[in-house]
């Protein structure tokens, strides 16, 4: 066999066949890794870690995000957005030209009007309209921005979660917090740079894709943690491996992979590598960074938190310990919001009343305890869920039904924004006197990811990455930064 058949079979024999495929596509590969340098979201020094802290397209507002998905889509109509006006049409049928050429999830023919089912009240210097539901959050009204006249393009719960989170309501697309990473990298490489919270007891209609890191490399999908048992699966070593073997392991691992990265020069080998070393680290920082009953009992009592259990509590005051370790970006997922009225634990005379128990006191305790902390100012906080609910009744469980509930609602809702360089004490956006359509300031789904990438430094024109032939972006081939609530 002359020399250059033995060197292609020493060569053949790294490759498996997901090798071969990937060495088919060499093409494409190379510029993708090109690529990155162009948006900014490559090392200029080089380096190996793909988490590498990086530099976005200009000076950012925010460092690190903080999103507070409400799964399931809270009526704004028992919150934030107040309609006397509904009040009085409270069990009036409904307008035919309300319903005319609309879609609804579950409303069939005419259906009630329902006014508001809670009492509302004005708070702090910005005069914000809050609900009695959430009696805690009027203490921060003046630094938040609420955003009235939201809009979205989809109306069940799944696309609307991943609309809202990968800029698309299909699968396969990149997570927000997925390119928040892929653009900055961390600032701590012995904690994940996305970590996912969840509470309420079940997870978001979308499952795992609305954290997932879609075409992009899995190194950018979010780290779901627990607050019981290990922190993330499979963390520990396994019994009867101390430490140090633990350690020669890795090493003996890496060296190996550093020798078919000699050989093949495959970037991706590096990349394991790399996550290899994080996962030694995070054995040690992840359990230190997840405990939360190394904090105070004033800060306990501030946020209502409970060790050891599964709570949104817990999960807020866990985002504001990962954000001051450096964490770059931290999802907390609270499931049980969808009130359609069919039960209990859907009504917004039942189940609606815990949510806000559930998350009013936290939330206004992470807002708190981030400005005491000095880190605020740098924290994008972002509250809010896939899409409203409407004004009239679901009808669909009868008129003897205890329960009064909404159907979805795309075309009008609230969300809000706090911190990290937006204007606190404003509300932008209006809806009309039902709180069935904007008349100013609408605001969709694209507008909010493109004002969020604008806060965190990128153009989100830019910050792109190739995939099938063409340039994708978080927020498609739409999006309008809305300067009207940038401070």
């Amino acid at each position: 066999m002359s020399l250059a058949k033995e060197a292609q079979h020493a060569y053949l024999g790294h490759v498996t066949r997901r090798h071969f495929l990937k060495s088919a596509g060499a093409g494409l590969g190379a510029m993708a890794f090109a690529s990155l340098g162009a948006v900014g979201a490559a090392d200029p020094t080089g380096s190996p870690d793909p988490l590498a802290p990086l530099k976005p397209h200009f000076a950012p507002r925010a460092k690190r995000v903080i999103f507070l998905h409400m799964a399931g889509g809270p009526s704004p109509l028992e919150l934030f957005d107040y309609k006397p006006t509904l009040a009085r049409l409270h069990g009036q049928d409904c307008p035919e030209s309300l319903l005319e050429g609309k879609r609804f999830a579950f409303i069939r023919g005419v259906p009630k009007m329902l006014g508001p089912q809670a009492t509302f009240r004005q708070h702090g210097e910005s005069g914000a309209w809050i609900s009695d539901h959430l009696p805690h959050l009027g203490r921060v009204a003046d630094k938040i921005a609420f955003l009235k006249a939201m809009r979205t393009d989809e109306f069940n719960h799944a696309p609307a979660q991943l609309l809202v989170h990968s800029g698309s309501p299909r699968l396969g697309r990149p997570s927000m917090g997925s390119w928040v990473t892929y653009g900055l990298g961390t600032e701590n490489a012995n904690l994940p740079a996305f970590v996912v919270l969840l509470s309420g007891g079940a997870a978001p209609d979308a499952g795992a894709s609305v954290y997932g890191s879609g075409f992009l490399p899995t190194v950018y999908q979010g780290v779901q943690c627990r607050t019981k048992g290990d922190p993330v699966l499979f963390l520990g070593d396994p019994e009867g491996v101390p430490r140090n073997l633990r350690r020669k392991s890795i090493d003996a691992i890496n060296t190996i992979n550093q020798q078919q990265y000699e050989e093949i020069g495959d970037p991706e080998i590096l990349t394991r590598i790399a996550q290899y070393e994080m996962a030694f680290r995070m054995q040690t920082s992840v359990p230190e960074a997840m405990d939360i009953s190394r904090e105070p009992a004033y800060i306990h009592e501030l946020y209502g938190t409970a060790p050891g259990e599964t709570a949104f509590s817990n999960n807020c005051l866990l985002a504001r310990r990962l954000v001051e370790r450096g964490v770059r970006f931290v999802q907390l997922f609270h499931w049980g919001w969808d009130s359609h009225g069919a039960g209990e634990s859907e009504a917004l005379n039942g189940g609606f009343l815990e949510r806000c128990r559930e998350t009013d006191r936290p939330v206004t305790a992470l807002l708190e305890d981030l400005e005491q902390r000095g880190l605020l100012e740098e924290t994008l906080v972002i509250w809010g869920g896939e899409f409203g609910r409407t004004p009239m009744l679901e009808n669909r469980s009868g008129t003897d039904n205890p329960f009064v509930g909404r159907d979805h609602h795309s075309d009008a809702y609230t969300m809000w924004m706090a911190g990290g360089g937006v204007k606190g004490g404003i509300t932008h956006g209006e809806t009309d006197e039902i709180g069935y359509s904007a008349v100013s300031g609408q605001v969709h789904v694209h507008d909010l990811q493109a004002t969020i990438l604008h806060l965190l430094g990128f153009d989100h024109l830019r910050l792109t990455y190739p995939f099938q032939g063409r340039d994708f972006r978080l927020t498609d081939v739409h999006g309008h930064v809305v300067h009207q609530v940038l401070a």
